[in-house]
């Protein structure tokens, strides 16, 4: 019998592919373990929190550049920092069913829990992606695709100074696809074998590294609580010496209280010097004509982590009043996004689509003009108003307008709200200025 936690996550992947957000991928040909599509709402989603994080660490800040470095990098950037020949996990392979796991992750480690077969030795396995650039099939062809996103950053280090001249500190922010070929790729997005980061590399001198480190461990959580992450859910850890990146002196981890259990959604590193001085990269402090290595504080952000954390947030369930919907007298399901980071923002429905003159009023004179004014709006005429409602509240949008046939004489639409299911007119003149507010 299934518990709460394994039904709640059924459920947020069922909403996910009916409604649009996240699909499997490779689907119809059997898919793919560890990938996962973005379909129209979830790209929506994991673009508006993007922009969240941007604008926060980026473009409010006068200390910040950005950079989009490139996925495949010359091989020896991997063999300096260690990947090559260290960025690997413990594998073991069942001799009977050939399943493999990882070693670290498995409590029985002499059966398989697959078949009962007798387990093999633990072997380190790689998990960079290697591929060849060019027509060349020797050893100087290899490349791989990036683990991480951070080396885009550090290589990218003297380039950044003799472009821009920054004082320390400053930092560097990159928004961008690693890869890495996960042994055992599970529960959903949280591990996948190509996902997404958003990092920073913040370059500190050495005796300032706790000041910051403290102060961007205040501005993640910050960040989280302004896109809706449940601050209930989120827990910090530091990492004990032995559990530690052999390049960091100090990282805290943020875990989130996920359905599978309390698992890392975020990363706070101090990485000393260890990069800079791994690509023999230093710093000219103009003013005091100095040079010095500076040492890295690191907020790393998982984007996939982070969107299936706010779905899991923003997931509700309820029976309100008076609404049967769709299915009945079900609870209906709804995503409580916050409207600065929902797909969509409203959606507008004529009450029914086989009269012209509702539809003409709701297209041009509510519709477009919202569209105009937000982006993220929704036409939605598919279905009896009880079951648009339903879909909406899928989807998490936080108002929904409908035009009746009062509308026609009185310039006012009802607008119901998803969280409360309350529903008031509203002049159409007003409509613009009612949902600003509302943010």
């Amino acid at each position: 019998m299934k518990n709460d936690n394994e039904n709640l996550m059924e459920k947020i992947v069922s909403l996910c592919k009916r409604r649009g957000f996240i699909f499997p991928g490779s689907e119809i040909y059997g898919g793919l373990a560890g990938t996962w599509d973005w379909g129209h709402f979830g790209l929506a989603l994991k673009n508006n929190m993007k922009q969240s994080w941007w604008k926060k660490f980026v473009d409010s800040r006068r200390d910040m550049y950005g950079v989009d470095a490139a996925i495949l990098m010359r091989q020896e950037v991997w063999q300096a920092t260690g990947h090559v020949a260290n960025f690997a996990d413990p594998m073991v392979e069942c001799e009977k069913c050939k399943k493999r796991f990882r070693a670290d992750q498995i409590e029985d480690k002499i059966k398989c829990a697959n078949c009962e077969g007798k387990l093999g030795e633990a072997k380190q396995f790689n998990m960079m992606f290697q591929t060849r650039v060019g027509a060349s099939e020797d050893s100087s062809s290899i490349s791989y695709l990036r683990p991480e996103t951070a080396q885009g950053m550090f290589v990218n280090f003297k380039n950044t100074v003799d472009a821009f001249h920054p004082k320390l500190p400053f930092g560097m922010a990159q928004i961008g696809k690693a890869f890495r070929n996960e042994i055992t790729p599970r529960d959903f997005i949280f591990r996948q074998r190509e996902f997404e980061q958003m990092e920073i590399e913040y370059f500190v001198r050495p005796e300032d590294w706790e000041k910051y480190f403290e102060y961007f461990k205040d501005e993640m959580l910050e960040w989280m609580e302004e896109v809706g992450i449940d601050m209930a859910g989120v827990h910090e850890l530091e990492v004990p010496d032995e559990d530690r990146a052999f390049y960091s002196k100090k990282t805290v981890d943020f875990e989130f209280d996920y359905p599978f259990g309390r698992k890392e959604l975020f990363g706070l590193a101090y990485r000393t010097d260890y990069d800079l001085s791994t690509h023999k990269l230093e710093y000219i402090d103009e003013e005091k004509g100095e040079k010095m290595v500076p040492h890295v504080i690191e907020p790393s952000f998982g984007v996939d982590r982070a969107v299936l954390a706010l779905l899991i947030s923003a997931y509700a369930e309820d029976l309100p009043t008076g609404q049967a919907g769709e299915k009945g007298d079900e609870p209906r399901a709804f995503l409580k996004f916050k409207p600065s980071i929902a797909p969509v923002i409203c959606a507008v429905s004529p009450l029914l689509k086989n009269k012209p003159e509702l539809v003409e009023y709701a297209n041009t004179k509510v519709f477009a003009p919202l569209k105009a004014e937000f982006g993220r709006v929704a036409w939605d005429d598919n279905g009896n108003i009880g079951k648009r409602y339903r879909r909406q509240d899928e989807i998490g949008t936080p108002f929904c307008i409908v035009v009746d046939f009062d509308t026609l004489t009185d310039d006012a639409v009802t607008v119901r709200d998803r969280d409360t299911g309350e529903q008031e007119r509203v002049k159409v003149s007003d409509l613009i200025s009612y949902i600003k507010n509302k943010f």
